[in-house]
């Protein structure tokens, strides 16, 4: 059942490294940013986590469980596309579908 997660925060892309005085070398001010409207329930009650420590995003979805790392170096030093990877990789490895459309996040468990 694919149901919608939460809006994309516009705001985040202000966060970005060169927007601000980030020098963490991932952006960690636009990865907290982007992925602080994640942490929700669904309607059907089933709660969403997702949370980023170092360099490791791990996404919670009811009783399934995922991780994922910002790779600069294999992936890109550009944070928007180190934290797609690392999110892709953590849904993978929880049996989770994660999909961006039209400025919202969907979520298949």
């Amino acid at each position: 059942m694919k149901s919608k997660l939460c809006d994309l925060n516009p705001a985040a892309k202000e966060k970005l490294p060169e927007h601000t005085q980030d020098k963490s070398g991932i952006g960690v001010h636009y990865v907290d940013a982007y992925i602080k409207p994640m942490n929700t329930k669904l309607e059907d009650g089933t709660a969403v986590r997702c949370k980023r420590r170092g360099l490791k995003i791990t996404l919670t979805a009811g009783g399934k469980k995922g991780e994922g790392l910002m790779r600069r170096l294999d992936v890109s030093s550009d944070p928007v596309v180190m934290l797609d990877a690392a999110l892709r990789e953590a849904a993978t490895a929880a049996g989770i579908g994660l999909t961006v459309e039209d400025g919202a996040m969907y979520i298949e468990i």
